[in-house]
């Protein structure tokens, strides 16, 4: 990624000058870190020796993380359940068959569940999906209801002995105040079968601030476990992983960085702030 490496291995040989740190204050926003910490880095970078940048900045950035467990929160009896949500065109169809994938690579038995049945496309894309990863997929008609179908794939994930049930849901704008009651009546009505174990916000590392906003405001009203950040290709953006924990001390728990179903991986704090630092 070398988003700020290139720089700090500059600061690391001499002072920075004037238009040195204005040019890097620019890469910092445009990696969509933030202003907040983008300023602190600044500071860093005027008050710190060279030879003492690099780790400084390092020290500081690991700072900002929370100290929660990036694990999935796996069920001691009966499968893990983890709700997928976030806003409709993040990746949140594909991060849940990406996710079934990874499990059915470590030869779990995987359940998915279509919960967005006001929007076709997503059923149809899902199990488009479950076909090419071999993963059965559960699904009602258009309109039906979605906790109900979410009910069903509890009872069967629970009966036919499946290790994970990842349910997609609806991601309609994020100010609708209906989606937040769907998605809390989604979990009640999971949970009169089985505990739902995580409950993950999918979040488009392209969107920047916007992304925040609109996790901060689920948030509110689930209880969100972890972070997944998708669309993470190399590109300037991969502040944002940074940022995004930062200001909702949710933990990070997968990274996407292309189209590929093996582009998602469990997020790896220290790997990635080295990563952006060398």
């Amino acid at each position: 990624m070398d988003l700020f490496g290139s720089f700090l291995r500059k600061f690391s040989k001499s002072k920075a000058s004037i238009e040195d740190l204005e040019e890097f204050r620019q890469i910092l926003i445009s990696s969509d870190i933030g202003v907040k910490i983008c300023d602190e880095i600044i500071d860093l970078v005027k008050r710190e020796r060279s030879d003492t940048v690099l780790s400084a900045i390092t020290s500081a950035l690991k700072s900002k993380l929370t100290t929660s467990l990036r694990s999935i929160n796996l069920s001691s009896d009966g499968p893990t359940v983890i709700l997928i949500v976030g806003v409709n065109g993040t990746g949140k169809t594909t991060s849940a068959a990406k996710l079934a994938n990874y499990f059915t690579k470590a030869g779990k038995r995987v359940l998915l569940v279509a919960a967005d049945t006001f929007r076709a496309a997503a059923v149809d894309q899902l199990q488009t999906w479950g076909q090419r990863i071999g993963v059965e997929v559960l699904s009602g008609s258009n309109d039906s209801d979605p906790a109900a179908i979410a009910f069903d794939g509890a009872k069967r994930a629970r009966d036919e002995g499946f290790d994970f049930l990842i349910v997609d849901t609806a991601g309609r704008l994020h100010t609708k105040s209906n989606l937040m009651d769907e998605l809390a009546k989604i979990q009640r009505v999971i949970e009169k079968v089985t505990p739902v174990n995580e409950i993950l916000f999918v979040l488009d590392g392209t969107t920047g601030q916007n992304g925040i906003k609109q996790a901060k405001t689920f948030a509110t009203s689930v209880n969100l476990t972890g972070i997944m950040v998708t669309k993470l290709d190399g590109s300037t953006k991969g502040g944002i992983a940074i940022a995004t924990e930062a200001a909702l001390q949710i933990p990070l728990k997968f990274v996407g960085s292309g189209e590929a179903l093996e582009d998602l991986v469990p997020f790896d704090a220290d790997g990635y702030i080295s990563e952006l630092l060398t």
